[in-house]
């Protein structure tokens, strides 16, 4: 017993020890890396800007796979399809967020709406009222200064209101000038008019995301459509029949390639109108 005591008190003290070292190991490590993540600046900074480019320059990911493929397939043609393909997919990357801005310039509108009704029924004056409710309201952009400055020089704020409704998601400040017009001129209640405009505001923002859900599957649809030649060609190339320099490198396989691309882009661009005239409607 005396013997298997004796081991056991070695193997605690090794263990002891190890854990001590290990626990000086790791400060020590922390220390270090903290020491090397103050000294380097410059690494914070260049992932901001990697991060920065690729959410600003994210049709440039089309290079990368361009050059991918033409190394796969030992050929020219792709790289030439991706140079086509950066400006195409920088356009639609601009029509999308320039619909996100018109959504979100809308939503905007209807916060001022509501900030408006707010601040009108706690007793202020329509001036001071759209004074207080613009400094929330900073998707307006351009528009909201105009407007603000007519509220706080004395100006005419339906005439203001008008102007700033030709921006892009800014239709709803006709309302509110139309509002505030009736108001000023036959003295009606303007929180009521707001009211009710924000009411139908958000009514149509929601009809909108209603018709934007239902249209979901249409657009799900037309997705795997779109991934059904790529899936073709990874069968093809599991089973082991190289359709890339079939079709690269073959004078039938470059037609095949010709006409399907073809095809499949009049079949993208014909399911994709008849998805927006329905949003559209």
């Amino acid at each position: 017993m005396s013997g298997l005591a004796w081991v056991m008190a070695v193997c605690a003290g090794v263990a002891g020890g190890l854990a001590v070292t290990r626990d000086q190991g790791v400060r020590r490590a922390r220390a270090l890396f903290v020491r090397k993540r103050a000294s380097w600046p410059d690494a914070a900074v260049a992932c901001a800007v990697v991060r920065t480019f690729a959410n600003r320059r994210r049709e440039w990911l089309c290079a990368p796979v361009a050059v991918c493929l033409a190394v796969v397939g030992d050929s020219v043609l792709p790289l030439i399809v991706g140079a086509v393909a950066i400006p195409l997919v920088r356009r639609w990357l601009r029509r999308r967020a320039r619909r996100r801005e018109r959504e979100q310039a809308a939503d905007a509108v209807t916060a001022l709406c509501a900030a408006v009704v707010g601040e009108l029924r706690a007793g202020r004056e329509p001036g001071q009222a759209l004074l207080a409710a613009g400094r929330n309201a900073g998707a307006l952009g351009v528009a909201e200064s105009a407007v603000l400055a007519a509220a706080r020089f004395g100006g005419d704020v339906p005439s203001a209101l008008r102007r700033a409704s030709a921006g892009p998601g800014l239709d709803g400040l006709a309302g509110v000038a139309a509002c505030w017009r009736v108001a000023v001129d036959g003295g009606a209640g303007l929180a009521a008019g707001l009211a009710r405009l924000e009411g139908s505001l958000r009514a149509e923002r929601r009809r909108r995301e209603e018709l934007r859900a239902q249209l979901a599957g249409a657009w799900s649809t037309v997705s795997v459509l779109a991934l059904l030649p790529l899936i073709g060609l990874g069968l093809g190339a599991a089973l082991g029949a190289d359709p890339l320099h079939i079709l690269l490198h073959t004078p039938g396989g470059l037609v095949c390639l010709m006409s399907g691309g073809l095809l499949e882009v009049a079949g993208l661009l014909w399911a994709a109108r008849i998805v927006r005239a329905g949003e559209a409607t």
